[in-house]
């Protein structure tokens, strides 16, 4: 099946004008890929498309073991992730609004979901995980851990490599579940090497696909586990998902559009290089933070562990936030207030996908106009 690559150097895009944590801006050629006649999905077409996509996706999670693609969000994964791999306990680490909606989902799925609460705007580390884990296996097995790496709601980053280590060594049994939504694509996160046993992620955010599928990689210990479990549900079920990955194609009927815009969209990523798309996320991310306290804002992460996808800045200065997102949208332009119990106390500048450096300027020297105005 052809391909479709440019190099990075004679790349042009529109300009960004989703500053926001997800959907992001989508390319053109990757949106009109959606449009191409429809396929067969038990056809010889879709499962090339399905191999190539499964091969590109094993190798931007740098993992050996597979990849399930679905129709889905990431949400839905937090959901299938429980039912797969918990028949007992599992152990929520909850710093933010979407680490929440994980253990809300191992509620809903009637597990007994323990949750270890972590101060908002920091980061989930190793010693909490430690002595958390330590003190749950005193009252019997926990057969799973889940951390968010990049909470998108505070714009902190936790070092799931280095959790994922020290769970191993208190626990071998115990898997290592983490969800990569906003930050995936966005920094290296090396499945294998860091030993974890789930990560998932969505396509909307770092990816800059439209939204609509959802991706997981899957080590094998989490298909053993699967293999003991009840009440797995069908359209999640991972061994289902398992049979139908071996001959490249999905149990039920696939987003065939989407898929064909995720192989555009892959080539892409893969024509930048993965190392040249984490630096310039890095790059977007310092001149980000870089940006915000020159104007007189506090950044609410902790230091150390910020976010490279997305800056969650204090409105120290007590802007109107959605007067500010009516200026901009005169430029076609738009940020996003804070999450939930933040909304008008933060706000939170998108710098994920396909931004560029001149997009961010573009942005600032818009809001600085704004504030100029305010006062």
């Amino acid at each position: 099946m052809a391909t479709t690559t440019y190099p990075p150097q004679s790349r042009t895009k529109p300009a960004q004008r989703l500053f926001i944590p997800g959907p992001t801006d989508v390319l053109p050629d990757v949106l009109a890929a959606q449009a191409a006649p429809m396929i067969g999905h038990r056809s010889d077409e879709f499962e090339a498309l399905f191999a190539k996509l499964e091969a590109q996706l094993q190798a931007l999670f740098e993992t050996r073991y597979r990849v399930y693609i679905v129709a889905a969000s990431g949400s839905a994964l937090h959901e299938a992730s429980i039912r797969n791999a918990v028949g007992g306990r599992v152990l929520n680490f909850v710093n933010g609004a979407f680490s929440q909606r994980w253990h809300e989902a191992a509620k809903g799925c009637d597990k007994a979901a323990l949750r270890v609460d972590v101060e908002w705007n920091t980061a989930v580390k190793p010693d909490v995980v430690a002595k958390a884990l330590e003190e749950a296996l005193g009252e019997g097995p926990v057969d799973a851990i889940t951390v968010v790496h990049n909470e998108t709601s505070t714009g902190a980053a936790s070092p799931v490599g280095e959790i994922a280590a020290v769970a191993r060594q208190i626990s071998p049994e115990t898997l290592v579940m983490v969800d990569a939504v906003s930050s995936f694509a966005g920094t290296r996160l090396p499945f294998d090497e860091w030993g974890l046993d789930l990560m998932l992620t969505s396509s909307q955010k770092a990816l800059a696909l439209p939204p609509g599928l959802a991706f997981c990689a899957v080590h094998d210990r989490v298909l053993e586990r699967a293999k003991s479990v009840k009440g797995r549900g069908w359209y999640f079920d991972f061994l289902n998902l398992e049979k139908s990955l071996l001959k490249n194609t999905t149990p039920s009927t696939p987003a065939i559009s989407l898929m064909r815009a995720a192989g555009v969209q892959f080539d892409h990523i893969f024509a930048e290089g993965l190392e040249a798309r984490y630096a310039r996320h890095t790059r977007l991310a310092e001149m980000t933070q870089n940006w915000a306290v020159s104007q007189g804002f506090e950044l609410a992460a902790e230091e150390g562990y910020r976010s490279p996808t997305v800056t969650n800045v204090v409105n120290t200065r007590g802007v109107d936030i959605d007067d500010m997102n009516r200026h901009l949208a005169a430029d076609e332009m738009e940020i996003s207030n804070g999450y939930g119990i933040y909304k008008g106390k933060t706000f939170r500048l998108a710098h994920m996908g396909e931004v560029t450096e001149a997009d961010m300027q573009r942005l600032f020297a818009a809001m600085e106009r704004y504030l100029h105005q305010a006062g």
